[in-house]
């Protein structure tokens, strides 16, 4: 049997944030053995006693977790202010593997994880990645290629420890990815929302030097910006973003990167990325209405696969949305159940997205349980 509850709260203190959420889980299925916690940065390093509390008093050995500049729960969201988001599930034996440590490569990982992986033939993970490691975007797409699976979830977003939670040990890691691995039989939908729309079409990167993009479809890339600017009435600096369109997608779907700088003169600017030549891009837009819109497609297209209310769900969305783009910082979370209905939810607000075997940025990234 698979069963799910959560349970999220606010409070400056972090015994008082614990307890509120042990009382909301008091209704917690039998036989309860994964749990997942996410903390805002203000109890980052209050995390692993946090966890402990919550091991001793649910007596749920495994749990997985990171920090946020926000947390996301069930029609609720909270962001720059003290809180914690749970949600506790009751999973078949052998039917999750948690891990912890990868931070280089991922041959360590294979040997102590692949049997179980040839065993179970995982189909679906959570991934919590530390922003600082310069190989996450690497692992990520190793990890998705070596297991292989459906990924989700982000980067840890903290203004002092970035901390993660994974598995029963007392203490909270940082550096690498962490995260759990789930067998094959269970059921999970996944989708993916951008949170920005382009200003113009997808154009052939013909000249470039690491991430300078130097010429577009053999005009200065400069020129090819303004151009865009003017035919779409965009205002120079209002939320510019560069998009790199993913090859062979039937979606249509792209990166975001930030547009890092321009140089005038030669006609060039420089995007928070590598970039080749060959590649396409295009530019684009943040703004709340285009952002609300695909959020509202994104939930719309996952209700029409299935018409039936999630069993849980697990939502991640950018640093750069909550309260920043929208109304509220709960106003994702309210979409969500608006659509699809309440259930049990938790998530975080991180520094970048995790979606199948990519690093997004300024996307949402729901992940439901059938």
């Amino acid at each position: 049997m698979t069963a799910f509850v959560a349970a999220h709260a606010a409070a400056d203190d972090a015994d008082e944030a614990v307890a509120q959420v042990l009382a909301g889980l008091s209704s917690m299925p039998p036989g309860a053995n994964l749990g997942f916690v996410y903390a805002t940065d203000s109890f980052a390093a209050e995390l692993p006693s946090l966890v402990g509390r919550l091991r001793e008093a649910t007596g749920i050995a495994e749990w997985v977790g990171t920090v946020g500049l926000g947390v996301t729960a069930t029609s609720a969201g909270y962001f720059d202010r003290p809180a914690l988001s749970v949600m506790a599930a009751a999973l078949p034996e052998a039917s999750f593997r948690v891990f912890s440590g990868l931070e280089r490569g991922i041959e360590a990982f294979m040997r102590m994880h692949g049997a179980w992986i040839a065993d179970k033939q995982p189909s679906f993970g959570v991934l919590h990645a530390d922003p600082r490691n310069p190989k996450a975007p690497e692992l990520v797409a190793r990890l998705a290629d070596e297991v292989p699976c459906y990924l989700v979830g982000g980067l840890t977003s903290s203004r002092s420890r970035h901390a993660q939670v994974a598995g029963i040990g007392p203490g909270a890691a940082e550096g690498g990815l962490s995260g759990v691995l789930f067998a094959g039989s269970l059921a999970v939908a996944c989708g993916l929302s951008q949170g920005c729309s382009p200003i113009g079409p997808s154009r052939a990167v013909t000249e470039s030097e690491g991430n300078v993009i130097k010429t577009i479809d053999g005009r200065q890339a400069v020129e090819v910006l303004r151009e865009d600017l003017e035919a779409s009435g965009q205002r120079p600096g209002q939320a510019l973003h560069v998009a790199l369109s993913i090859p062979g997608s039937d979606t249509g779907d792209y990166l975001v990167r930030n547009l890092l700088g321009v140089d005038p003169e030669r006609g060039w600017i420089g995007i928070g990325d590598m970039v080749n030549r060959g590649d396409r891009v295009m530019f684009c837009r943040r703004d709340p209405k285009s952002a609300g819109e695909d959020l509202q497609r994104m939930l719309a297209r996952l209700k029409a696969r299935r018409n039936a209310t999630p069993a849980a769900g697990l939502y991640f969305s950018c640093v750069a949305r909550g309260p920043h783009l929208f109304e509220s910082e709960a106003t994702e979370a309210r979409m969500i159940a608006e659509t699809l209905g309440t259930f049990p939810l938790t998530g975080f607000f991180g520094n970048g997205e995790i979606s199948s075997s990519r690093l997004y940025g300024y996307t949402g990234v729901l992940a439901l349980f059938e």
